[in-house]
């Protein structure tokens, strides 16, 4: 087997800035075998995205090569096409009946107010302060169901990040799993409370269309709720860091143009989704290297995402960069169900950073959490001017 240089997703050097080791390993290692994690590691846009797209020799679903899955995690992320298809349906059909626009006014009120309260503070950690409390209520005004208790919440998002690593830390998986429990619980109570409108009601009004088990709507209700919290958390994040490192960058989004693209170029310059893993369901090959059945395949979307073959001056930040096709929110039918969110509390993020009257600055040195498969700041001290 072809074996790459020293790979440690979780070393502080990459944690801080993986991008170059990812130029490497795109031109001399397209793909290799990473025995830690027992997977082939792919890190070319196109050969990342070819294992996206094809589900049928790539599953999501272990099942389609003999593994069990317990009826706490099945949910539509581990149901592959055809048999995804009615799931799939009744869960993008409620989020597109919702009205984004008002979701993003209601946001940029919540944000603004948050920012009143912090602005006469030395300085405040911006992902416990803002991007927390902003991915919570965001989330919940989408779903229509009540705000958990915040450290309760933030404690079931952080199980769920640390069981995405399990394959650098298999000590992670009871943690995890617990976690996944709990959220299940949480969507157990809001099916059966009062109905508010949102997402939830939309789901629970055409159920009986997708002629699914009720777990699996249940659990994927869940799954929704933390992939919209965990997906506005780590973007507002990194986007906000990336603005404060290119300050030009933010004057230029003043320009309304390039708020849509230029959204997408932060998730794409820097966005949370570092990977995400695939099993070969019978005999093929990539970039020449023979693939067997049962073996996990882990496409590194960040190092696609800044793949010079896809990405013209793939390391430069381009705010109207036209065609933009990252895979920071992943690619295919099991694309991240938080996306569309995510752009929109970015978005309002940006609209209420240039309308504050003191500009933000950072107060300290950030920190990177310690995860691989979600990046975002640790710590991340700032303070506005005064």
């Amino acid at each position: 087997m072809t074996v790459a240089p020293h790979y440690d997703p979780l070393d502080p050097a990459m944690l801080e800035d993986p991008y170059q080791h990812y130029a490497d390993l795109r031109e001399n290692h397209p793909i290799f075998w990473h025995e830690g994690m027992k997977s082939w590691v792919v890190t070319r846009y196109q050969d990342c995205r070819d294992v996206l797209r094809n589900n049928e020799l790539f599953a999501r679903d272990r099942r389609r090569v003999g593994e069990e899955i317990p009826e706490f995690r099945q949910s539509l992320q581990t149901l592959d096409p055809p048999s995804q298809a009615p799931l799939r349906s009744l869960i993008m059909n409620a989020f597109r009946a919702q009205d984004l626009d008002a979701v993003g006014r209601r946001a940029r009120g919540r944000i603004q107010q948050l920012f009143k309260d912090l602005a006469e503070r030395d300085s405040f950690d911006w992902m416990s302060e803002v991007a927390a409390p902003v991915a919570l209520s965001i989330t919940a005004d989408l779903l229509g169901v009540p705000e958990p208790d915040p450290g309760y919440y933030a404690e079931i998002s952080e199980g769920i990040a640390q069981r995405m690593d399990a394959g650098l830390k298999p000590a992670n998986i009871e943690q995890g799993d617990r976690a996944r429990n709990q959220l299940n619980a949480l969507a157990e109570e809001w099916f059966a409370g009062e109905d508010r409108p949102g997402v939830l009601k939309d789901i629970k009004d055409r159920a009986a269309e997708a002629r699914m088990p009720m777990h699996y709507i249940s659990n994927s209700t869940g799954m929704m709720f933390n992939a919209s919290y965990g997906t506005v958390f780590a973007t507002a994040g990194n986007a906000v860091l990336t603005l404060l490192q290119h300050p030009w960058a933010l004057e230029r989004l003043r320009d309304e143009r390039l708020l849509g693209t230029g959204v997408d170029e932060l998730v794409r310059y820097d966005g949370p989704a570092q990977g995400t893993s695939r099993v070969a369901t019978r005999t093929t090959e990539i970039q020449g290297t023979t693939i067997e059945p049962g073996q996990i395949v882990l496409t590194l979307l960040a190092a696609a995402n800044r793949d010079p073959r896809e990405f013209p001056r793939p390391d430069e930040l381009v705010l109207d960069r036209t065609p933009n096709r990252h895979l920071g929110f992943g690619w295919g039918t099991h694309a991240c169900v938080g996306a569309m969110f995510g752009r929109v509390a970015v978005r309002e993020l940006i609209v209420c950073l240039l309308a504050a009257p003191q500009r933000l600055r950072l107060a300290g040195e950030p920190t990177r959490r310690p995860t691989a498969t979600v990046r975002s700041p640790g710590l991340f001290p700032v303070t506005f001017d005064r």
